[in-house]
């Protein structure tokens, strides 16, 4: 791990709490000593982290953490701040694990259909983002479910920085925006009408509408007060002649059930009702102290695989 470089008044940054955990949870069956046969999923946006360990060989769920960041405010300080966690972490800088998987989470990405993508066509991005010179690097990924790709920017320094931490093992990059799709096309009534929907992140909505087994909708929206989510979820079903009364909504995020937010939310949108978790992954009774309607996007990487 490359040494934190100091800061003035004497304060080094691996002294700067750079990180908060927002839930643990750890099955007594992980061992340490058994990490190459364990599949490490990293969700990294930039502002949080949330963590998954499965054990490779039946996708159980062992280990799981949410982190937010704080104070982070450039792309180099987050890279700090995830040196300081895996500096002090349990087992995130360990280099022998069956897989590492990382899904990013940010807005410079685009949604294309196989049958139109080439891999020497190197500007799709140019339609919908602004790519930092030599400081981003294009990467790909498919959704098996719609037959797409999703091509993506990740920051070079976290390419780079992965890249050392795990010199050992093969890492695969994804996008959030890929395993919010597949994971909802996992779940969709194939033949016929479908619900709305919605997952809820921090500070960003993701809106997906797929149809009689097809992917009509996707767009995520950047949120910057609560009444943001409905202005946007009506505008949404407004454009696609869907009645907000009567059309079924499915939720998944980081919103409670009956908090304020969600008894302030159905006033506006009805019939909405919270999803469940994928059923791909194995999960035990520790887990039930995370919402079930929680983390969907995290749970629907594997599916990428």
């Amino acid at each position: 791990m490359c040494p934190l470089p100091e800061t003035g008044n004497n304060i080094t940054l691996s002294q700067i709490n750079w990180f908060r955990l927002i839930k643990k949870v750890k099955d007594p069956r992980f061992e340490a000593t058994k990490l190459s046969d364990y599949v490490l999923i990293l969700q990294i946006g930039p502002k949080d982290l949330q963590v998954a360990i499965l054990d490779g060989s039946d996708n159980q769920l062992l280990f799981f953490e949410d982190y937010v960041f704080i104070s982070v405010q450039s792309g180099e300080e987050l890279n700090l701040a995830l040196s300081s966690l895996f500096d002090t972490h349990e087992c995130l800088s360990a280099g022998f694990w069956k897989q590492v998987n990382i899904c990013i989470k940010n807005n410079k990405f685009i949604q294309i259909p196989a049958s139109l993508y080439s891999e020497s066509n190197t500007g799709y991005l140019k339609f919908n983002a602004r790519l930092e010179e030599n400081a981003e690097v294009i990467k790909v990924c498919r959704n098996k479910k719609v037959d797409a790709v999703t091509v993506f920017a990740v920051q070079t320094y976290h390419l780079d920085w992965f890249s050392r931490v795990y010199a050992n093992t093969n890492i695969r990059y994804f996008h959030q925006s890929s395993a919010l799709i597949e994971g909802v096309m996992n779940v969709v009534p194939p033949l016929s009408d479908s619900p709305l929907y919605i997952y809820i992140d921090r500070f960003k909505l993701h809106i997906i509408y797929p149809n009689k087994g097809e992917l009509i909708y996707y767009n995520q929206f950047l949120i910057k007060q609560f009444s943001d989510y409905v202005k946007y979820i009506m505008t949404v079903m407004k454009m696609l002649n869907l009645d907000q009364k009567l059309n079924p909504i499915v939720m998944w995020g980081y919103i409670g059930k009956s908090s304020p937010h969600h008894d302030e939310f159905v006033k506006y949108v009805k019939n909405v009702t919270f999803g469940l978790r994928p059923q791909h992954i194995k999960f035990s009774y520790l887990f039930d102290e995370i919402q079930r309607h929680h983390f969907f996007d995290l749970y629907s990487v594997p599916l990428l695989f």
